[in-house]
């Protein structure tokens, strides 16, 4: 029985441990990935380089960005008034496909999940506090998934929020229970937008 090469199995297990990635997806990329030229292969292990090196959190909204500052956050057209406090940049992306929101976002890189040991402090909710001591803010719309974890967050924040005198909202739920934004269609994703609730 011929053995695969150190090399090629060390490829299979780089990509077998990206997430959502089974041992067959993996040997697949890691065949095809050798199929093309040598000048491909550079130019991706170059970009993925590229965007480690170049990438990280906007120092306003914590949303990944080249910048200082992102490009939402640098938009004079964007509400200020108004932020959208979601769990990833995924979630971002997620928003701004629908192109109906105008304000602004807030990245927390998690959720609170005290089973996993992850507190506020680990997430960046000092980031939110401070950054409302620096501007006026009318609505924070708590966009977290509907998990536990997600409302959690949510109720969290909405208790030290609320005495600030910042009206937080809460995403309307056509969204199921346990479904995650970054796959939500469009027209459910809006109309939760649309009709979000007080918290």
């Amino acid at each position: 029985m011929a053995s695969t090469p150190l090399p090629l199995t060390r490829l299979i297990e780089h990509f077998a441990s990206l997430p959502g990635i089974g041992k067959k997806s993996a040997q697949r990329l890691a065949f095809y990935l050798l199929s093309l030229p040598g000048e491909q292969v550079e130019s991706f292990a170059e970009a993925m380089l590229t965007a480690k090196r170049t990438i990280h959190h906007c120092k306003i909204c914590q949303n990944l960005t080249d910048q200082e500052i992102c490009d939402i956050c640098a938009s004079p057209q964007r509400d200020g008034g108004t932020i959208c406090v979601v769990e990833s940049p995924k979630d971002v992306l997620a928003f701004e496909r629908l192109n109906e929101y105008k304000g602004k976002y807030h990245v927390l890189h998690g959720l609170i999940s005290p089973l996993d040991g992850i507190g506020p402090e680990q997430i960046k909710v000092k980031e939110l506090l401070l950054r409302l001591q620096q501007t006026e803010v009318q609505e924070i719309i708590m966009a977290t998934n509907p998990t536990i974890e997600g409302e959690a967050t949510a109720m969290y924040l909405s208790k030290i929020l609320k005495p600030l005198g910042i009206k937080v909202t809460r995403l309307a739920f056509g969204i199921p229970i346990g479904a995650e934004l970054e796959y939500t269609d469009n027209v459910t994703l809006n109309k939760a937008l649309e009709n979000r609730i007080d918290m």
